[in-house]
């Protein structure tokens, strides 16, 4: 399986609902490193997974419909809590949505899947990997 990776950043402020989230439950900002990794089995014709511009053009403009964001202020996260998990799978859904329409060119046709990974520091991160 062949792979590239993609690296933009993202700053939010959220708070969560639930005693497990601890001071969480207050208002707070996160800065997220955010990594797309695009994978598939054969090279294209030009021997590559996809072109590495566009896919980090499209992972910049899905990043910055929530960038500087306050969360809890955002209609399609009303009542949710947007953990670290939960945005990696809404970047990875509006990522494959965009190549799905052709965003990335003809060749991510042979994309088989997408894993969106959010570093909420040096030591914790999460992941979200989608078929294609």
């Amino acid at each position: 399986m062949f792979s590239i990776t993609v690296r933009d950043h993202l700053m939010i402020a959220h708070s969560f609902r639930g005693e497990v989230f601890g001071p969480a439950q207050r208002l707070h900002g996160a800065t997220y490193l955010v990594d797309a990794t695009f994978r598939r089995e054969q090279l294209d014709d030009d021997n590559l997974v996809v072109d590495i511009g566009l896919a980090t053009k499209e992972l910049g403009a899905v990043v910055s419909e929530l960038n500087y964001r306050n969360l809890d202020e955002e209609p399609d996260f009303a009542g949710i809590n947007t953990s670290t998990e939960f945005l990696a799978k809404v970047i990875a859904d509006r990522l494959a949505e965009r190549i799905h329409k052709g965003a990335l060119g003809e060749n991510a046709k042979g994309l088989t899947s997408l894993t969106v990974t959010l570093h909420e520091s040096h030591i914790a991160w999460a992941s979200y990997e989608r078929a294609l």
